[in-house]
């Protein structure tokens, strides 16, 4: 009796433990995907572009728009100050500036109601910016394959103290397994500081967009992926941080 009693106490252990695996491996495996609407996206770029930024800032300053590729992967790795910083950021680096359109990778706190059916539709996708999932992991490394310039905030989350807060190591570890998938890829990470003239943007404050110098992930892969990873985003912050200061 008493072992019938343990084989049964096994057998619904069994169950369980099984049911909860597939529970976890369902919720990692829920496809993560963007677009680029061809006459949504040229729309709010230019809606953008000549009427909501000049109309909100009294100047808008960009530096270094030659540091970024016209062709190949890339990202683009911003600091975070605003939610205003999308936007600037197709300001500065968007079609118009560099003939291609940019992908965002954006908390999914903000995907959400109109606003997150609008990022969806101009190449927007959701990334939980406490927990990086397998599935938004996937998905950016199919893009950086595939050649595009995507938008990254390796800080994570809006900070408005003035400072660099220590980067997230998840952009590092994206941008070096796509390099190691792909060898010959030359994904380039291109630091940019985003300014404002008040801590909290208001209507009539400046923006100063300052675009550094690209780094090459292939010059990171020499290591093994761990220490490659700490390499890459130490210097990414150190480069984030001079410009930044000037």
């Amino acid at each position: 009796m008493m072992q019938l009693q343990a084989r049964e106490q096994i057998q619904t252990l069994t169950t369980v433990v099984e049911t909860t695996s597939q529970t976890a491996t369902s919720a990692k495996v829920v496809p993560v995907t963007s677009r680029v609407s061809r006459w949504l996206t040229p729309f709010l770029d230019s809606l953008g572009r000549y009427l909501l930024l000049p109309l909100y800032f009294r100047r808008l300053q960009v530096t270094g728009q030659e540091n970024i590729p016209k062709t190949g992967s890339v990202i683009l790795a911003p600091t975070h100050r605003s939610r205003w910083d999308g936007l600037v950021m197709v300001y500065a680096a968007g079609k118009p500036v560099t003939g291609r359109n940019l992908r965002f990778m954006i908390s999914q706190d903000e995907m959400k109601g109109l606003q997150g059916w609008l990022l969806r539709r101009v190449g927007g996708f959701p990334v939980n910016t406490k927990q990086l999932g397998v599935s938004t992991i996937r998905h950016s490394v199919e893009l950086l394959r595939d050649g595009e310039a995507m938008v990254m905030f390796p800080e994570g989350n809006i900070y408005r103290h003035g400072q660099i807060n220590p980067l997230k190591p998840g952009m590092a570890r994206i941008a070096l397994q796509v390099e190691s998938s792909q060898p010959g890829v030359e994904l380039k990470i291109v630091p940019i500081s985003i300014r404002y003239s008040h801590p909290i943007p208001h209507w009539g404050c400046d923006v100063k967009i300052n675009i550094g110098t690209p780094l090459n992930v292939a010059n990171y892969s020499t290591k093994s992926t761990k220490k490659s990873a700490q390499q890459l985003t130490s210097d990414l912050e150190i480069a984030m941080t001079k410009l930044d200061r000037d």
